[in-house]
């Protein structure tokens, strides 16, 4: 049963994956009916073509799909499943440049992914067979709720006969949908669907001749001359590419998927083709891509980005997801310096959840990740409490100061005489590790600490005099309060206090922005920050 309230708040909800979820549960019920016919699950997919390792793009599209498939659940109380499909029947078109036996795949150019040799090892089967494990392996880490479906199953299992045979049915229907949209090259050689060649193995790229749609027998000329007739069924044939994304969304009853802008035409194109097969286009979000951070596309050749493995590497999984989040329409971009600030506002926005009223909820990302997977962030998940008791900023401000030398174990050893206690925490341990690992590679090489000048010297002067008469039992806040009273002495000269603490971050700690200092002196401690100030006026 779907709980009043929150079906309510749902129904009215402004965040976008209950937007998409209002607009397929109108589309669904709108005449009057209840879901799909018989209580089948409604059905959301994502898809994957597997010539090369699944990335930060199939990760963030599943995700996306998940917080809508969650979203209607939410609405609507009924059943849905989500297929992440791979197109493995498609033919090599380019050995990749990231695998070993390059010249294996290079005799296998042009067939079907899944009857290529896996250059990996035998442990696969396949090219593709290897690459959908890593996939699935992939999907698996991060805890997702999907079923797997192959293409070359479907084709090879016969389970998309009837689908091809609607095409055959509809050829020049969609040679007329296509047909306008190919340069005139490739209109001498375009056909719906592709004859797998006898001899070769290849998918061919030949225009094919209907001999018998009901049946599924065509007629076409093969590399070597010959005139073949075969039947397009059981795994003989494969769909150019927007008919092969249209038939699969009839013949599985696809409900929803999204997919980048770079795909807009691709899916104006199918979803005619769809209407041609009997079927409609699902609904859907056209999203836009990720750039680097020079505001470029990225791209898996050119390597301007940032990989999932880095990103977890300086982050969480959650932040990953609360970065993906918001504005889907927006393009964002992805690079390492947006971690930090990403990381500190997830956590920012999960505290605020458990004090927010249902409909402010679920406008916030962080009931959307724990909703999406809940053993990547679930309430029940070890360490998933609702505050992190020491922010990521404040890790990387303490973890500057400490060096190169800094470890994960002496970092833990300063947040556990901060807090109190042991560091037990598997959220706050990754971080501990994640800040290490950031500062070594993008903080420490650009830290660069100036002297100070005029005002400054005596305000440093004095912040040394109060925090050697500090009491040993200090907060944080009544450290704070001495740092803010220096800054508001006119004896000093600051304009603002914006400019004092400017000076403390970049005479101390070698950066333009910082930490509240009052955190940042009772997490390193006051003898070790006297000691910052002496090395930095003794540069004055």
């Amino acid at each position: 049963m779907t709980d009043t309230a929150l079906l309510e708040a749902a129904a009215s909800s402004k965040a976008w994956p209950f937007q998409e979820a209002q607009r397929l549960a109108k589309r669904l019920n709108g005449k009057g009916g209840k879901g799909k016919p018989d209580g089948e699950p409604v059905l959301f997919e994502t898809g994957y073509g597997p010539s090369g390792l699944p990335h930060i793009g199939t990760f963030q599209e599943v995700l996306r799909t998940t917080f809508v498939r969650r979203a209607y659940e939410a609405l609507t109380g009924e059943q849905t499943r989500l297929v992440a499909f791979s197109d493995d029947m498609d033919g090599l078109r380019k050995v990749p440049d990231n695998v070993p036996n390059k010249e294996m795949l290079t005799a296998h150019l042009g067939k079907p992914l899944s009857r290529i040799p896996s250059p990996f090892s035998n442990e696969h089967e396949s090219f593709a067979a290897h690459n959908n494990a890593m996939l699935r392996a992939f999907l698996d880490q991060f805890g997702f709720d999907y079923e797997f479906v192959s293409s070359s199953d479907r084709y090879n299992s016969g389970a998309f006969d009837d689908a091809l045979r609607g095409v055959l049915r509809g050829f020049d229907a969609i040679q007329d949908i296509m047909l306008p949209t190919l340069g005139e090259e490739r209109r001498k050689t375009y056909s719906p669907v592709m004859p797998i060649s006898p001899t070769s193995g290849e998918v061919l790229q030949v225009p094919i001749e209907v001999v018998d749609a009901k049946a599924g027998i065509i007629r076409f000329v093969d590399e070597d001359g010959s005139v073949i007739e075969q039947s397009a069924l059981g795994g003989m044939s494969k769909c150019q590419w927007k008919v092969d994304w249209a038939m699969r969304w009839v013949a599985l009853g696809v409900d929803y998927e999204m997919y980048g802008k770079d795909l807009t035409d691709s899916g104006v194109q199918s979803g005619k083709i769809a209407r041609v097969l009997g079927g409609n286009k699902p609904e859907g979000l056209i999203y836009e891509l990720f750039l680097d951070e020079n505001g470029e596309k990225i791209s898996k050749s050119k390597g301007n980005g940032l990989t999932i493995e880095e990103w977890l590497t300086y982050g969480s999984e959650e932040s990953l997801g609360f970065y993906i989040f918001p504005n889907p329409k927006s393009a964002k971009q992805l690079h390492a310096g947006v971690i930090p600030k990403a990381i500190d506002d997830y956590w920012q926005f999960r505290e605020r959840l458990v004090e927010q009223s249902l409909d402010k909820q679920l406008g916030n990302p962080a009931w959307h990740l724990t909703r999406a997977n809940e053993r990547m962030d679930g309430p029940d998940a070890p360490g998933a409490g609702d505050k992190l008791l020491v922010p990521y900023s404040l890790l990387l401000n303490l973890v500057s100061v400490l060096g190169l030398e800094a470890t994960p174990a002496n970092l833990a050893d300063y947040v556990a005489s901060y807090t109190g206690a042991p560091v037990e925490d598997p959220a706050l341990l990754r971080l501990i590790e994640a800040a290490v690992n950031y500062n070594r590679d993008f903080v420490a090489p650009t830290l660069a600490k100036r002297a100070p000048l005029g005002g400054e010297i005596t305000a440093l002067q004095a912040l040394d005099a109060q925090l050697e008469a500090a009491s040993a039992d200090a907060s944080a806040e009544d450290l704070q309060t001495m740092v803010y009273e220096i800054g508001k002495d006119e004896a000093h000269g600051f304009e603002n206090l914006r400019d004092w603490f400017r000076a403390l971050y970049e005479t101390l700690l070698g950066s333009e922005q910082g930490p509240r200092m009052g955190s940042f002196i009772a997490l390193y401690g006051v003898e070790p920050t006297r000691k910052l100030i002496a090395e930095a006026l003794a540069k004055a």
